[in-house]
């Protein structure tokens, strides 16, 4: 067998794991029913309480997509989904990392003749199923309950530019990941740093409401770029061209921040099984 044909068989043998966990997560879930319906509702009310929020506000004062203004419940439903994807994609891994040390079968998974990047990856492909879902769900329930406009012409350049995203999300998610089988704790910190991009995103308030020196540095989070990008195929109606030089820039740092969660996950391995401490916790 050629050596590549060798590197191939293991990939495929690699990817034929992923099933597993994700009907492992699965199952989980389903024990756990009223955890689907209590997220849902939480999504829902954060939306009703932008909505007399929004009541308040001037829509003079929001940005235009498009080239019309648009209301702020629309602006926010974007920030909102967006936001709460943010929170998941970054707290995932984290929690799953976690999880595996308290049952105590984080050492027993690692011994497997699994990849660390197969663990990594088979630890949030559930939620690479769910949170569209989840996300699409709500967006649905924005546009029946509330009127919002979504644009359907620009469903399909803004799932291509989530795909682009999404990396960058995993990346800090797995460097998270790391912290925890390193430090054993350090949840909190992670959703510390959700929480910052969550504001420096321009998910709740327009960006141009930040002080001076704090805007150029808030523009160029890509969290702000995604964000933007989105709107203006969502609510805008902008088309494939409007985001061409977001993929450009979300493609390479999303390339680099995943690259470098793998790596620093990979130390943390070998620094713990170095100590001989991966299954304390």
């Amino acid at each position: 067998m050629s050596a590549l044909a060798a590197h191939t068989t293991l990939v495929l043998g690699e990817v034929a794991k992923l099933p597993a966990f994700l009907r492992r997560d699965l199952l989980v879930a389903l024990s756990y029913r009223a955890v689907f319906v209590s997220d849902l509702l939480s999504l829902f009310t954060q939306a009703l309480l932008f909505y007399f929020l929004g009541r308040m506000i001037d829509a003079s004062s929001l940005p235009e997509f498009g080239g019309s203004r648009v209301e702020y419940l629309e602006f926010v439903s974007i920030g909102i989904a967006l936001s709460a994807f943010v929170q998941l994609g970054l707290g995932r891994v984290s929690a799953a990392i976690r999880g595996e040390q308290l049952m105590g079968t984080l050492e027993s998974m690692l011994t497997t003749p699994t990849s660390t990047t197969t663990i990594q990856l088979g630890s949030v492909v559930f939620d690479l199923v769910y949170i569209p879902v989840r996300t699409a769900c709500f967006l649905g329930v924005m546009v029946a309950a509330f009127g919002i406009g979504i644009d359907a012409g620009g469903l399909l350049p803004a799932a291509v530019l989530l795909v682009a995203f999404i990396p960058f999300i995993w990346g800090l998610g797995v460097m998270g990941a790391a912290g925890i089988v390193t430090f054993k704790r350090g949840a909190g910190m992670t959703g510390i740093v959700g929480t910052l991009l969550g504001l420096a995103s321009g998910a709740y308030f327009p960006l141009t409401l930040l002080p001076g020196w704090a805007q150029g540095t808030a523009e160029a989070n890509p969290i702000a770029i995604a964000l933007d990008g989105l709107r203006g195929l969502l609510l805008g109606g902008e088309g494939w061209g409007s985001i061409a030089g977001d993929l450009a820039i979300l493609a390479p740092v999303s390339v680099v921040s995943l690259a470098l969660g793998i790596l620093a996950f990979r130390l943390a391995l070998r620094r713990e099984r170095r100590r001989g401490t991966i299954g304390l916790y």
